[in-house]
């Protein structure tokens, strides 16, 4: 079992910045991807940014250029630094870690206002 903790999340104006951080603990394996998918309210939950413990990317295109995900493998943590924020960025934001089985945090709100 592996259990995901997020933290960062917030109300902010369009063009702010926001750094979401979420840690894993438990049966945590060497080798696995760590990131983040949003669910805005009336849509399909999707994929944000992954990071593979060997440090390879990917973004979705809508967010290409203004976030960036990072990780610290020795805390077993991975970020989400999201800058130049749109109001169509506002959804829940849900960590994941997969390592053969995939788990997910509780997720935690961002809110983009205009």
């Amino acid at each position: 079992q592996v259990q995901l903790v997020e933290s960062g999340g917030g109300l902010v104006q369009a063009g702010g910045s926001l750094r979401l951080s979420c840690a894993a603990s438990g049966s945590i394996f060497s080798i696995n991807y760590m990131g983040w998918n949003r669910q805005a309210p009336g849509k399909q939950r999707e994929l944000v940014a992954r990071i593979s413990s060997g440090g390879s990317t990917i973004y979705a295109d809508s967010v290409k250029g203004r976030f960036t995900i990072s990780r610290d493998n020795a805390k077993n943590t991975v970020y989400l630094q999201m800058n130049s924020l749109k109001p169509e960025d506002t959804a829940v934001y849900f960590c994941t870690y997969s390592s053969g089985s995939t788990y997910w945090g509780q997720g935690t709100q961002v809110t983009v206002s205009s």
